[in-house]
C-alpha cells in the first residue's frame, strides 16, 4: 500500500478527487496539510479559558485533540476539505417579521446534514482509497476537528468576523466535511480574508455575541441559547430571541458575500414546507411523540421536546398575540419544569397584569426554579 501511494501521480489523484467529489454532490473541494493551522490551537484555548464555550464541556475536554489533527490520527499526511452548499431560497431575516410563526435556522429545515454529508464523504473516501491505495478517515462536525480553520487553510473560504466560513462563491452557506488520508497530496493555497472594513455581521447580532471581530461569546449566541443550553434561557436575552425557535442565521444572512450564493441543489438540504415558518400555535401543542414524528431525520430532534417547547414559549411571549395565551396556560401543567417556567414568562408578556396576577394566585408550583419565574414576572 505504501508503494501505491508513493507512486501515485499527484495530478491524477487531484483529478480523481474533484471528479468523485462532484459525483458525490459536493460543491467545492481543496487540500491542506495537518500542520496548516498553527494559530488555531491558541485561539481555541483562549476561547475555552475565558469560559466563552458556556456549558459545552466537550469543547474543553477535546482542546488538545482539536488543536492538532495528528493527535486524532498520527498517520495523516493530507486533509481533503469539502463543502456542500445549503443556500436558502429566501432571505432568513425576512422570516423574523412573522411573529406568529417560528423561525428555524436554515441548516435545520430538512434532513440532518451530519447524515447527508457523512454518507457522501464515505462514498468519496471509499473510491479514493481504492484508487489511490491510501488509508482514509472521514469526519463531519461532531468529531474534534477544527473544520473552519482547515477549510480556510485549504482555500475554500475564510473565517469571517462572525467566526464562520465565508466563500466567494457560496457566501455563508457551506456544510463542511473532511477526509484525512495517508496519501501525499499537493496542498492548495489558503484563502485570504476579504471582510475588509465590513462589520455587518457584528452589528446585526441581537444579543451582541461578538466581543470583538473574529471572536464569539457562545454564551450570548442565540444558536447556543436555543440549542446547546439545557436550562432556562437567561432573562436578559429572551426579548432579543424574537421568534427564533431553533438557532439563528442573522450574522450569516447579512453577509454581503451572499450575493454570489446559490440555492442548494441537494434536495435533502432544501427546506421542507412545514419547517419554513411553522405556526407557533401548533408547535405549542407538541407532546414527545408528536415532536419526534415532526422532526424525524432533523437535527432539531437532538435537543428533545422540552428544550424545543421552551424556545417556542419564548417566541410566543414575544409574539404580542393574546390568542396564544390559552396554549401557554395549558403548559403550566406540563411535566417539565423547564417548560412550565418558560410558560410563566410567556404569559407574563401576553396577559394583562391583573389577569396574570389572578392566574398566579391559583398556582401551587413545587419546583423552586419555576416559582422564581412567577416571582420575577410578578
Amino acid at each position: 500500500m505504501a508503494t501505491a501511494v508513493a507512486n501515485a501521480d499527484p495530478a491524477r489523484l487531484r483529478h480523481l478527487i474533484e471528479r468523485e467529489a462532484a459525483k458525490a454532490g459536493f460543491d467545492c473541494v481543496a487540500v491542506t496539510t495537518p500542520d496548516a493551522i498553527p494559530k488555531a490551537p491558541g485561539r481555541l484555548q483562549q476561547f475555552v479559558a475565558e469560559g466563552q464555550h458556556g456549558s459545552m464541556e466537550w469543547m474543553a475536554e477535546t482542546v488538545a485533540r482539536r488543536g492538532d489533527p495528528k493527535t486524532l490520527w498520527p498517520e495523516v499526511r493530507s486533509i481533503i476539505m469539502l463543502g456542500m452548499n445549503y443556500g436558502p431560497d429566501q432571505n432568513p431575516i425576512a422570516m423574523l417579521g412573522q411573529k406568529d410563526r417560528g423561525t428555524i435556522s436554515v441548516y435545520a429545515q430538512n434532513r440532518d446534514y451530519h447524515d447527508v454529508v457523512k454518507g457522501r464523504l464515505k462514498q468519496l473516501a471509499g473510491v479514493f482509497a481504492a484508487r489511490a491505495g491510501a488509508e482514509v478517515k472521514v469526519f463531519v462536525d461532531t468529531a474534534p476537528v477544527m473544520e473552519k480553520p482547515l477549510a480556510e487553510a485549504a482555500g475554500l473560504g475564510w473565517q469571517g468576523k462572525h467566526t464562520n466560513l465565508v466563500s466567494r462563491h457560496f457566501g455563508s452557506w457551506l456544510f463542511l466535511g473532511s477526509i484525512f488520508t495517508t496519501a501525499e497530496l499537493v496542498p492548495d493555497a489558503p484563502e485570504p480574508d476579504h471582510c475588509g472594513s465590513c462589520r455587518a455581521c457584528l452589528d446585526i447580532c441581537p444579543t451582541q455575541a461578538f466581543p470583538a471581530p473574529y471572536r464569539l461569546d457562545a454564551r450570548r449566541c442565540i444558536s447556543y441559547l436555543t440549542i446547546e443550553n439545557k436550562g432556562p434561557i437567561p432573562h436578559e436575552f429572551r426579548k432579543a430571541i424574537g421568534n427564533r425557535v431553533y438557532g439563528c442565521d442573522d450574522c450569516l444572512a447579512i453577509c454581503p458575500w451572499n450575493k454570489f450564493a446559490s440555492v442548494a441543489s441537494e434536495m435533502k438540504l432544501v427546506a421542507r414546507d412545514d419547517l419554513r415558518a411553522p405556526a407557533l400555535d401548533h408547535l405549542l401543542t407538541l407532546d414527545d411523540l408528536e415532536f419526534r414524528t415532526l422532526f424525524s431525520g432533523s437535527p432539531i430532534k437532538r435537543i428533545g421536546r422540552d428544550r424545543f417547547v421552551r424556545n417556542v414559549l419564548i417566541a410566543a411571549g414575544n409574539s404580542c398575540d393574546p390568542d396564544l395565551a390559552a396554549r401557554c396556560t395549558a403548559l403550566l401543567a406540563d411535566a417539565s419544569p423547564l417548560v412550565r417556567g418558560a410558560a410563566v414568562w410567556a404569559l407574563a408578556q401576553l396577559l394583562p397584569a391583573a389577569e396574570f396576577a389572578r392566574l398566579r394566585a391559583r398556582q401551587s408550583e413545587t419546583d423552586a426554579e419555576v416559582r422564581s419565574e412567577w416571582d420575577t414576572a410578578a
